[in-house]
């Protein structure tokens, strides 16, 4: 198995990035990331799957149909990833969602196999809550548009994650592989990446995955770029290392067959003191990049 996708190599019909259980060799967890030109339009049928459509860069419309309703939500969007939190749409499992696009941008779908069917909804910028996690080069900035407690799903779990140059986030390493009520849930995990580039200059960083003696042994030490997917079916994950001068952003997808929908994790025993250091340090000065908005106009 191949857990980590250079951009390019996970390529499926219109999509620059699709991933769903099968070609991941998992249960769960989907990602797809669509481009679409000015004036462009695609459907798909979400199947037995919920999706939350957010976009990465650009606006759109996004139709939600059945045999007895449709709904349709506007998002906004923004720029790109560095420059603020989205809006985004809900459209759950049995459905046909339309995403249209009149100025053209990049759209990630973000998708989970679920047994409950929920309402489509929309989700406003001003409602996502930005977490800072971390203190000195362990800071990042969390926008957690998809968490669990944050917003409803049946499974899926999707949270945006930046990190100023030159620190380190998923850190210290962590892992969701065991059913452990109460302690660790079981979440197969995608991480999609894009980084901001210096004059021209295009950013990158490396990701870690280390086994856990659970599962696959999944053991990744990558150097990742734009539009690169790293699949964590299992294992510690962490450090995800933005380098000197290059912002980083990752979006997590998560999704597993525990009957809460919730992100329990366990930290690596070598590296979990690292967590009491936090409060004698201040927040990385850069962070947050930007904050939500106060209304969602």
């Amino acid at each position: 198995m191949t857990y980590h996708l250079p951009a390019g190599k996970a390529l499926g019909g219109p999509y620059i990035v699709d991933i769903t259980p099968e070609k991941a060799g998992w249960g769960h967890s989907s990602l797809r990331i669509l481009e679409l030109p000015p004036g462009g339009t695609h459907s798909f049928e979400t199947g037995e799957s919920e999706w939350i459509v957010v976009p990465l860069s650009g606006g759109c419309t996004v139709a939600a149909a059945d045999d007895f309703s449709q709904d349709t939500f506007e998002l906004r969007g923004r720029p790109d990833v560095f420059s603020g939190v989205s809006d985004f749409a809900y459209v759950p499992r049995d459905a046909r969602a339309t995403v249209t696009s009149a100025a053209g941008g990049r759209f990630a779908l973000t998708g989970a196999r679920c047994s409950r069917r929920l309402p489509a909804r929309y989700g406003p910028a001003s409602d996502v809550p930005v977490e800072l996690r971390g203190t000195g080069n362990c800071s990042r900035q969390v926008n957690n548009f998809g968490a669990a407690g944050v917003f409803e799903c049946d499974k899926l779990i999707a949270v945006e994650v930046i990190t100023p140059g030159g620190n380190w986030s998923s850190f210290p390493p962590h892992k969701h592989d065991e059913h452990r009520p109460g302690e660790e849930s079981v979440l197969e995990e995608i991480y999609y990446f894009e980084f901001a580039g210096h004059d021209g200059t295009p950013g990158l960083g490396y990701q870690r995955v280390s086994p856990s003696g659970q599962g696959q042994g999944t053991d990744v030490l990558a150097e990742v770029r734009d539009g690169d997917v790293v699949l964590i079916p299992d294992g510690w994950h962490g450090p995800s290392m933005a380098t000197p001068g290059h912002h980083m952003y990752y979006l997590n997808v998560m999704a597993g067959p525990e009957a809460d929908r919730a992100w329990l994790i366990c930290d690596h025993p070598d590296h979990a003191w690292v967590r009491d250091t936090w409060p004698n340090q201040p927040v990385d000065p850069r962070l947050p990049l930007y904050t939500a908005p106060e209304t969602s106009a």
